[in-house]
């Protein structure tokens, strides 16, 4: 790749994040101009949201051509289509899905569609976009050593990361974990249970309730490794009300229960005697 080129004027949500992610793979500079034919021609100039035309192959990334009635996608879903991220990004990315349809339908119908108010989403706004896509906006070219450059390189960095390592950790999860079923009849109540795995992830517990999202089902509590100590983790899934961990305060294998109920830590290893606390936090 020899360099990214997206248009000139103001910048957008889509085309900044695009050129972030081209930039992170690629690290060459971006032109911030109209393309010529032979941009459009050469595949080691990645073209992003202007010139009219989507071919992958020749590094060309524009939807304005779409027509009107094309599903919501911008210059940034097509980069991700890509790099074969697109499905992962919009199962696991909540605001990607809002920043394509304010791109190809605008404020107003993005607000229609989200139900809200369309003040909200001038609200929404901070600082952090104002700043960062005024000043990509004033560049004609921007390349290794500048700063607004280093921050997009960081910026894509950080999503390629954390898509990566999100769909490693569900592919962990998917592997060693198991659903459980604590309790009889109309008060049992579903857990999912992460044992411990050597080699285990910094992180054993991320990714927890992305998988429950995946799986569909209805999950109240969570038993997953300890990141501090040889013991475990319990916790309340989306703050279910049928767990309440102040239950546990006075079990001698339990040196935390939060005051709030929704988390406590055990020294417990075994199976029987983690679903034992589970049981005994039953609401």
């Amino acid at each position: 790749m020899k360099a990214i080129l997206t248009h000139p004027g103001s910048a957008h949500k889509d085309d900044f994040l695009a050129c972030c992610l081209l930039v992170a793979r690629h690290g060459v500079p971006i032109w911030r101009r109209e393309p010529t034919d032979e941009d459009l021609a050469d595949p080691r100039i990645a073209v992003v949201d202007v010139g009219g035309e989507h071919d992958p192959a020749k590094s060309n990334f524009d939807h304005h051509q779409f027509p009107r009635d094309h599903a919501p996608v911008c210059a940034l879903s097509l980069v991700l289509q890509d790099f074969g991220l697109y499905e992962d990004a919009r199962r696991f990315c909540e605001w990607l899905e809002p920043a394509e349809w304010f791109d190809t339908r605008g404020p107003f119908a993005t607000a229609d569609w989200l139900g809200v108010d369309r003040a909200i989403v001038n609200r929404l706004n901070s600082p952090v976009d104002i700043t960062l896509l005024r000043r990509f906006a004033q560049k004609r070219e921007c390349g290794p050593g500048d700063p607004v450059w280093e921050v997009m390189r960081m910026v894509g960095e950080d999503l390629f990361m954390y898509l990566r390592t999100l769909r490693e950790r569900l592919d962990y999860v998917a592997e060693h974990a198991s659903f459980l079923d604590v309790g009889e009849g109309g008060k049992a109540l579903r857990v999912l249970f992460l044992p411990r795995t050597d080699p285990m992830p910094d992180d054993p517990s991320s990714g927890m309730g992305r998988f429950i999202e995946s799986r569909g089902e209805n999950v109240a509590g969570l038993i997953y490794p300890d990141r501090r100590g040889e013991g475990y983790g319990l916790s309340r899934h989306e703050d279910s009300a049928l767990l309440d961990f102040t239950r546990l305060a006075g079990e001698d294998d339990v040196h935390f229960a939060h005051a709030r109920g929704f988390v406590a830590k055990t020294s417990a290893t075994d199976p029987e005697r983690l679903v034992a606390l589970i049981a005994k936090a039953m609401v």
